[in-house]
């Protein structure tokens, strides 16, 4: 056991020495979170700028100007009279969306004429894009509504009956887990996870290759031959950072105020099972690949797309299958798919079982391929001797 604390102490001091592996370590998790935190802090986008052209002018095209300016996801960047120079001034004016009402809208709308208003989207920015539309079009149903109820009355339809006319059913949308659509509950914690499994892969790409290439390998066979505790001695450290880690992560929630309180205690036992299958995909290919670069290199190219490849974002479903089998080979895949059913849909941790035992999966694979790598490099050794 002694000996056992004398080579975590060891791995500890090999890790404090490196400068860039401890920054990126620990301040790459403290960094994104509060970086990430700030930008997406808001929630939810306001203010986006649209430009209308109204080129009535009367009181019908007032009002929908005004219920535009109600909207507190847009806001009217400027009003035109005309469509002269319309695409240089929505660039200028950074404009998500332009409103077209057109000349004689109030008399066509009255005569039921049926008038068309035009939008253009500039879907440059799919997400803008989707907030303004969708705002655009709920004013403009609205303003419909009301001419619609409001010609209804005038033909002497009872008040009691209006609706019904109008609207012969209604609909209901109900929106649960994030209610408010907030996409710093939504993206936050996924990039964070990310920013967790990268440094991990960073950490432990150094763990055996530093070791082949100062040559202490041989010197640390015969401290600790058995090949179990060596695999131990090396991914304890990142497990114990790791804990560090998802504590700094609780207090980001409390400071950035996430309702996130349920089921924190079967996610923090499913993130160490995350973290152990990381681990054992770092130690493995330090072992495969003795040079510190090409290691690092190797899970960077693992770790980078990582995100983009989870289906946290981007359905998985809707991924080609080759691509699905690789995303199904990476451990973020599977815990952010826990993180969603138990932080975000308030699932129970039964619903959890089918992530775990596939990052229990990947764990036992690479650390079994691990393991034979590691007996023939230590025979080697054992053979120079």
């Amino acid at each position: 056991m002694q000996n056992f604390f004398s080579l975590l102490k060891r791995e500890f001091k090999l890790f404090w020495q490196n400068k860039v592996l401890r920054i990126l370590f620990i301040g790459a998790p403290i960094l994104y979170g509060v970086l990430l935190g700030y930008v997406y802090g808001k929630g939810k986008v306001t203010d986006l700028p649209i430009i209308v052209v109204d080129q009535d002018r009367t009181e019908m095209s007032s009002k929908a100007i005004q219920m535009f300016e109600d909207n507190e996801v847009i806001h009217i960047a400027s009003i035109l009279y005309d469509q002269n120079n319309l695409s240089q001034i929505a660039i200028k004016k950074e404009a998500t969306c332009v409103v077209i009402i057109p000349k004689g809208f109030e008399k066509m709308t009255l005569t039921k004429k049926y008038p068309e208003i035009t939008t253009i989207v500039n879907t440059s920015n799919v997400l803008t894009a989707n907030y303004a539309s969708t705002a655009i079009q709920v004013c403009l149903g609205t303003l419909k509504a009301g001419v619609q109820i409001e010609t209804l009355r005038k033909q002497g339809v009872p008040e009691n009956l209006l609706m019904s006319q109008y609207e012969p059913f209604k609909t209901t949308f109900i929106k649960k887990y994030n209610r408010s659509t907030n996409y710093m509950y939504f993206l936050w914690p996924g990039v964070l996870a990310t920013v967790l499994q990268q440094v991990l892969l960073l950490g432990l790409a150094l763990s055996f290759a530093s070791e082949f290439e100062n040559g202490t390998f041989k010197d640390l066979v015969k401290r600790c031959p058995s090949i179990v505790k060596l695999m131990i001695v090396k991914i304890t450290p990142y497990m114990l950072m790791s804990l560090g880690i998802w504590f700094v992560y609780w207090l980001f929630t409390l400071w950035f105020r996430l309702p996130f309180y349920e089921n924190l205690l079967p996610l923090t036992f499913i993130a160490g099972i995350f973290v152990l299958s990381v681990s054992f995909i770092g130690i493995l290919v330090s072992i495969l690949v003795p040079s510190q670069l090409k290691a690092t290199e190797i899970l960077m190219v693992i770790a980078t797309p990582s995100f983009i490849l989870s289906g946290f974002t981007w359905p998985l479903s809707q991924m080609p299958q080759a691509v699905q089998a690789i995303a199904n080979v990476i451990p973020l895949t599977h815990f952010l798919k826990a993180f969603r059913i138990l932080i975000i849909e308030n699932g129970t941790f039964s619903q959890t079982t089918k992530p775990i035992w596939n990052m229990i999966i990947i764990g036992l694979v690479c650390s079994i391929t691990a393991y034979i790598a590691l007996y023939y490099k230590k025979k080697n050794v054992l053979k120079e001797i």
